[in-house]
């Protein structure tokens, strides 16, 4: 009975990551730095909500911050962003400054947009090694990290910055074929970890794999192996799916508005687990996988764009996100399969994680979906 309970505990918290993402949304700042002859240019995008909380920019407290309350706190940021920011190269510090300040939105609400210089006086020629030692908001924020994109000679690199990894040390030299494909597939594994829409997708069109349905009531699957083909099929249409999607958006083939993407995604995630309580795909879900699927590449075609592509190696690098993803997918499988498939025949999986499960699900979805139409936040 103690190992059920752990079995089924351990399923659970996967589904209940999804309201503490809800409540805590990963944290991220994109940081873009070009280096030319003894100097660095940079830009760095910071979600207001997290300056917000860090140093208060809602004077009036209204729940909106303002362009003329952003422009009051400019002093403010730049002080607090660029003192969590030290720029070395070739093993010299180099001091920076504001520039400009900004504002943009992105697909998750509206960023600051810092631009700054860093000068680096000993240093004549091109930079060789370039160090980032990035600091910003993880004393608030251990979850947070900083995407990290460098510009030097024509090449591009792309880094993550987090708490585990604060200082980086990155050779500004040709990097490897190697080097580009293990970085791009990082990205892609890190963003099914922090993923969460994309994960609760895939996980409701999961849960069913290990059930029949048999007089309009679920019982538990007979065989493994027809639980194991379920899984793969549903997860292969979704592979192919957004895989097709996200080269398209990437190449810039197909673009689409990111909010109506991101809206789309959230009702998919409504409608996936929606199916698991009127049973609306039936034995197709893996069609239900593959159409929707098709909007999910969009979403992580915008995750791309912000880490940007190297222009000589795009390919190399689209395949190895693509891979990176899908190795994300295949350890939450690894994960969901052998639990769902041990506690297919109680009663608990069907009403506790089946349907309990599917409803709240529904309810996150549906608050994301309001947001992400509206552009408003029913949530702090």
């Amino acid at each position: 009975m103690f190992t059920r309970g752990r079995r089924l505990l351990g399923l659970l918290v996967l589904l209940l990551l999804a309201p503490v993402a809800l409540a805590h949304k990963p944290s991220d700042s994109y940081l873009t730095l070009q280096t030319t002859a003894g100097e660095i240019r940079g830009q760095w995008d910071i979600a207001l909500r997290d300056i917000d909380h860090a140093i208060g920019l809602d004077d009036n407290q209204d729940g909106a911050i303002t362009w003329g309350e952003l422009r009051a706190h400019h002093d403010d940021i730049a002080a607090y962003t660029l003192a969590r920011l030290e720029l070395s190269a070739d093993g010299q510090l180099c001091p920076t400054r504001a520039v400009q300040h900004l504002v943009d939105e992105h697909t998750d609400g509206g960023y600051a947009v810092l631009r700054f210089a860093a000068t680096c006086p000993d240093i004549a020629g091109a930079i060789h090694t370039l160090s980032v030692n990035y600091r910003l908001f993880f004393d608030l924020d251990p979850q947070h990290r900083g995407l990290l994109k460098i510009e030097y000679a024509g090449e591009t690199r792309s880094v993550i910055l987090s708490a585990g990894a604060p200082l980086q040390r990155i050779e500004l030299s040709a990097p490897s074929a190697l080097r580009q494909f293990v970085d791009y597939a990082a990205h892609g594994v890190w963003h099914i970890g922090i993923g969460i829409d994309h994960l609760l997708f895939l996980i409701s069109l999961l849960l069913p794999a290990v059930l029949l349905r048999v007089d309009r009531a679920w019982t538990g699957a007979e065989h493994f192996r027809d639980a194991l083909w379920e899984v793969f099929k549903v997860v292969t249409a979704f592979t192919v799916a957004h895989s097709i999607t996200l080269s398209l958006a990437a190449l810039e083939v197909v673009q689409l508005p990111s909010r109506w993407v991101e809206s789309a995604i959230a009702a998919s995630v409504i409608l996936a687990a929606l199916n698991n309580l009127l049973v609306i795909a039936g034995p197709s879900r893996w069609l239900f996988a593959f159409a929707f699927g098709l909007i999910h590449g969009f979403g992580f075609a915008s995750v791309l764009a912000d880490l940007g592509l190297p222009r000589d190696s795009l390919l190399l690098a689209l395949v190895a996100f693509n891979v990176g993803v899908e190795l994300g997918q295949m350890a939450v499988v690894a994960v969901f399969l052998p639990l769902a498939w041990s506690m297919r025949r109680q009663w608990i999986y069907r009403r506790g994680v089946l349907a309990g499960g599917s409803w709240l699900v529904i309810a996150i979805a549906s608050v994301w979906l309001v947001e992400r139409i509206f552009e408003m936040k029913l949530l702090a």
